[in-house]
């Protein structure tokens, strides 16, 4: 899990603090998108979590 709260608190909470619990759920809501959807790692062959789950279960 810390490999997902560490760049959550170093990318999200750093960069713009939210200032109400409405901004804070959308802004991790947002967070955990681009995590899963969008974020490209090497150690699954330049693709993003879910791309990469995709082709291995095709």
């Amino acid at each position: 899990m810390e490999s997902f709260f560490g760049p959550l608190k170093a990318e999200y909470f750093r960069l713009a603090a939210p200032n109400n619990i409405d901004s804070l759920e959308a802004g991790v809501h947002d967070y955990v998108r681009h995590y899963d959807h969008e974020r490209i790692k090497l150690r699954l062959n330049g693709l993003c979590p879910r791309a990469y789950r995709l082709t291995n279960t095709a």
